[in-house]
């Protein structure tokens, strides 16, 4: 991962453990999960609003004839 190796990310996790306490980075977690999760619910939404649109344009007779 990233070139990194175990001694490089057991430090990174320190200094952070030492930045923002014990109590925080739960918190942080927490959050950072929620965001991902209205993330992946917003892009599936969206998708799922292109794949209807492109279903009934196929569904609507004449859609395949460009306008000249």
């Amino acid at each position: 991962m990233f070139g990194l190796g175990t001694g490089e990310i057991i430090l990174i996790a320190v200094v952070i453990l030492i930045l923002f306490g014990a109590k925080k980075i739960p918190e942080f977690a927490r959050g950072l999960g929620q965001g991902v999760r209205e993330f992946k619910n917003a892009a599936n939404s969206v998708k799922t609003e292109i794949e209807s649109g492109v279903a009934d344009k196929k569904d609507t007779p004449g859609a395949d004839k460009t306008l000249s």
